[in-house]
């Protein structure tokens, strides 16, 4: 049976250590940590930590304890991310993955990082004033291949 992405990783304590590793260099960056006033804190560092172990495969605790895709949504409305912040983001994030010790074979890494580009380019989205959003959807459930397209029914 092929394993999930978060098992694959390490689980929990793996996803932990990726996004202290993201934090810590969010803190420091100057096009990042104006998005975080005040610096991250450890509740956010949880919550975010249960997020990606829920879309990599884990247990849905993201879900049944904060509210899913809606609660997601909402940390992000209204931040008017631009292009070149998710553009480090994305590059942060694949750092902080090395630097977590997760896996770096092509296929994670590959799995991992279509998740990193997915997830900046729909918060991108999001967080314009003006944008439309889809309010409600399932918190995705990242695979080894591609995810089709969502389509609100």
């Amino acid at each position: 049976m092929t394993p999930t992405l978060f098992e694959w990783a390490g689980g929990a304590d793996a996803f932990r250590r990726l996004i202290d590793a993201f934090y810590d260099r969010v803190e420091g960056d100057d096009l990042l940590s104006p998005l975080f006033p005040g610096g991250v804190s450890e509740e956010h560092r949880a919550h975010v930590t249960l997020w990606w172990i829920e879309v990599f495969g884990g247990p849905a605790d993201y879900t049944a304890r904060l509210g899913g895709y809606e609660r997601m949504l909402a940390h992000h409305r209204s931040l008017s991310i631009t292009p070149e912040q998710r553009r480090r983001f994305a590059e942060t994030m694949s750092r902080a993955a090395d630097d977590a010790r997760l896996p770096d074979d092509p296929e994670f890494r590959a799995a991992f990082v279509g998740y990193v580009e997915w997830g900046t380019r729909l918060a991108l989205y999001n967080s314009q004033p003006d944008a439309e959003v889809v309010e409600q959807a399932p918190v995705p459930r990242w695979g080894w291949g591609v995810a089709p397209p969502y389509q609100p029914s």
